[in-house]
């Protein structure tokens, strides 16, 4: 039996990553949540990822650092970014880090699982 795409969510909100652990737990992912990116950064997660969903302002961190600092490492991950107040210049610099998604709050779930399918099917052998 094929192993579940592991997703981690990055949001301080804690009701932003129930919510977001929710609906992919339901449509069969297995969920990581984080606070922070550096409590992210200090886990083990970057080794079992299919695709990582960050919010961009945080309370350290932001997502755009947290995209940059993985570049910078060598890491290769999916990444979608959420914003409550994103802009074009925004969302133009997430894609220019390595974002293969930028969505802005309320997320439209046909959005994110879109651009999930796409970074799971990107990762699968």
């Amino acid at each position: 039996m094929p192993t579940k795409p592991t997703i981690a969510c990055i949001d301080d909100d804690p009701f932003v990553r129930e919510a977001l652990e929710g609906l992919l737990q339901s449509i069969g992912y297995t969920v990581l949540l984080f606070a922070s990116a550096e409590e992210f950064l200090q886990s083990s997660a970057l080794l079992q990822l299919s695709c990582l969903i960050t919010d961009m302002k945080l309370g350290g961190m932001s997502g755009l650092q947290l995209l940059r600092q993985l570049a910078h490492d060598g890491h290769s991950i999916p990444t979608i970014v959420v914003t409550a107040f994103g802009d074009d210049q925004m969302r133009d610099q997430s894609l220019a880090a390595g974002a293969i998604g930028f969505l802005n709050k309320p997320i439209h779930e046909a959005d994110l699982l879109a651009l999930l399918k796409a970074a799971t099917d990107r990762n699968s052998p």
